[in-house]
C-alpha cells in the first residue's frame, strides 16, 4: 500500500488549506498606470457623490464660500489700488504737472523782466534784477522737478536735455547783452534779441511739449482712478445669481421659503453692491470736478498768464530795437488776443471767467479789467513811439508806478492770475481728496462683507446637510 502522506524535503509545498492567492480587480492596474487612472477615479467619486442631494449641497455649499471670499479679495485689492492712485494723483502726479508749468511760466518770465531790465537805461533796478534771478531760480527748480519723474520716457528726457543744455547759454547771452548795454555798446541789443530768440525757439517749445506730456500722464490717471471695477462687478454678480439659483433650489427641494444664512449672505453681498455703487459715484463726480473746476481751469489760467508774459516780453522787445521791432508788434497782438481777444475782455480770459465762480470768478473779473487797461496803455505806447517820441515811450512803458502805464496794468494781471491758479490748484486738492474720503473704509468693508457672505453661506448650507443624517 502506498502512503499518500509527502514525505518531509520533497516536492513542493501547497497553499496552506482554505487559502486562495488574491485576484485582481477588473480593471485596476499597479504601478504608474494606477497612478495615472487615480484621476478618473477621483472624478468618478465626485461624481457619484454629486449625484446625491447632500453631496450637491455640499458643492453648492464649497462653491458659494470660495466664491464669496474670491469677491473678498478681488474687491479690496481693486479699492485700495483705487484709493492709493487717487492719494498719489494729489502728492505726486498733480506737483509734477505743477513744476512742468512753473517751468515754462517761469522762463517766459524771464524772457519778459531781461527784457524790461534792457529797455530801462542807467543802473539796473534792483526789483527787476532779482525778479529775473527769482524767474531763472524757479525754473531750474522745476526743470530738476521734472525730471525726477521722466526717467523711462524717452521723449521727456529728450526735451529735459534740451533745456538743460540751452538754458546756460541764454543766460549767458542775457547776462551779455546786461555789460554790453551798461557800457553803452549797441550791440547789447543784438545779444537780448538772440537770447530772446533761443528762448522762443528752443527753450519754451521743449518746456511746452514736456508740460504736454506731464499733463497727459496726469488726465490719464484721472481717467483711471474713474474707470469701472469690471472684473469685481463681474464676480459679484456671478455671487448674486449662485446665491439666488441656490435659494431656489432649496426651496425646491425642501419646500422652505426662508433660509437665514442664505438670506444673510445676500444681505451682505447687497450691502457691498450699494455701498460700492454709491462711492464709485460720488468719487467719479468728486474727480470730474476736480479735473474740470480744478486741473483743466488751472491749465487754462496757465495759458493765459504765459501768453501775457510773452506779449509782455514783446511789448519791450518791440522798443529795445528802436523802430525795427514790427515782427515783435505783430507777435503781441497775436498773443493778446489769444489770450484777452481785441479788447481785452475776451479769448481764453472769458473762457475761464465764464466758467469759475466765487473769490476765483472776482480775481478773473479784476484781471480782465487789467487785460482792457494794458490794452489801452499799449495803444498810448505805440503812439509815442510810431511818433518819433521814443524816450516817452519807454519811460510810459517801464514804469511800474505809473497807472497809465503798461507795467502797472500787466503786474496787476499777473496777481490776478496767480490768485486765481492757486485757488484752482487748490479746487483740485479739495475736489480729489473728497473723493479719497469716499472710498474711506471700502477695501476692509469689501474683506468683512465677504467673509460674513461665506459664513452665511456656511450656516445656510449645513442647516439643509444636517436634515440627512
Amino acid at each position: 500500500m502506498t502512503s499518500t502522506v509527502p514525505r518531509h524535503g520533497s516536492g513542493t509545498a501547497g497553499p496552506p488549506v482554505g487559502s486562495q492567492p488574491p485576484v485582481p480587480s477588473r480593471g485596476q492596474r499597479s504601478g504608474l498606470a494606477g497612478l495615472l487612472d487615480l484621476p478618473a477615479e477621483m472624478l468618478r467619486g465626485l461624481m457619484r457623490t454629486a449625484a446625491t442631494t447632500p453631496g450637491r449641497l455640499s458643492f453648492i455649499g464649497a462653491g458659494l464660500v470660495a466664491l464669496s471670499l474670491l469677491v473678498g479679495l478681488v474687491g479690496t485689492l481693486a479699492m485700495q489700488d483705487r484709493d492709493d492712485r487717487i492719494d498719489a494723483l494729489i502728492g505726486h502726479r498733480e506737483p509734477l504737472a505743477a513744476a512742468a508749468q512753473e517751468l515754462y511760466r517761469s522762463l517766459s518770465d524771464a524772457d519778459a523782466t531781461a527784457a524790461t531790465v534792457f529797455l530801462i537805461s542807467g543802473s539796473e533796478p534792483l526789483e527787476l534784477r532779482d525778479r529775473y534771478d527769482e524767474a531763472i531760480a524757479k525754473a531750474g527748480a522745476a526743470l530738476a522737478k521734472a525730471a525726477s519723474d521722466s526717467r523711462g520716457i524717452p521723449e521727456a528726457e529728450g526735451q529735459i536735455g534740451i533745456i538743460s543744455q540751452q538754458l546756460p547759454v541764454y543766460t549767458e547771452l542775457v547776462a551779455t547783452a546786461q555789460v554790453n548795454d551798461n557800457q553803452g555798446y549797441p550791440v547789447g541789443a543784438a545779444y537780448l534779441r538772440e537770447a530772446s530768440e533761443l528762448l522762443r525757439s528752443e527753450i519754451l517749445p521743449a518746456a511746452e511739449r514736456l508740460y504736454e506730456i506731464n499733463t497727459a500722464r496726469l488726465v490719464d490717471e484721472q481717467d483711471s482712478v474713474t474707470s469701472f471695477p469690471w472684473l469685481t462687478a463681474i464676480l459679484l454678480l456671478g455671487l448674486i445669481a449662485a446665491l439666488v439659483y441656490t435659494q431656489l433650489y432649496l426651496r425646491r427641494k425642501t419646500n422652505r421659503v426662508f433660509n437665514i444664512g442664505l438670506l444673510v449672505s445676500s444681505g451682505a453681498v447687497a450691502l457691498l453692491v450699494l455701498w460700492m455703487t454709491i462711492a464709485l459715484v460720488v468719487q467719479g463726480v468728486l474727480v470730474g470736478s476736480g479735473r474740470e473746476d480744478g486741473t483743466e481751469q488751472a491749465d487754462r489760467l496757465v495759458q493765459v498768464r504765459i501768453a501775457a508774459l510773452q506779449a509782455r516780453a514783446d511789448e519791450t522787445l518791440t522798443l529795445v530795437a528802436r523802430g525795427g521791432g514790427g515782427e515783435y508788434e505783430e507777435s503781441f497782438v497775436e498773443r493778446f488776443q489769444h489770450f484777452a481777444g481785441q479788447d481785452g475782455r475776451g479769448g481764453l480770459l472769458s473762457e475761464a471767467v465764464a466758467k469759475a465762480d466765487g473769490a476765483t470768478a472776482a480775481s478773473l473779473r479784476a484781471a480782465t479789467d487789467y487785460a482792457a487797461a494794458w490794452l489801452d496803455a499799449h495803444a498810448n505806447v505805440r503812439e509815442f513811439d510810431d511818433s518819433g517820441e521814443h524816450r516817452k515811450a519807454v519811460l510810459l512803458a517801464s514804469d511800474s508806478e505809473d497807472e497809465r502805464g503798461p507795467a502797472m496794468a500787466f503786474t496787476k494781471l499777473d496777481e490776478e492770475l496767480v490768485t486765481a491758479i492757486d485757488a484752482s490748484r487748490q479746487n483740485f486738492v479739495d475736489d480729489t481728496s473728497a473723493a479719497s474720503s469716499a472710498l474711506t473704509l471700502l477695501a476692509p468693508g469689501f474683506a468683512v462683507l465677504s467673509v460674513i457672505a461665506a459664513l452665511g453661506a456656511t450656516i445656510g448650507i449645513r442647516e439643509r446637510l444636517r436634515e440627512y443624517r
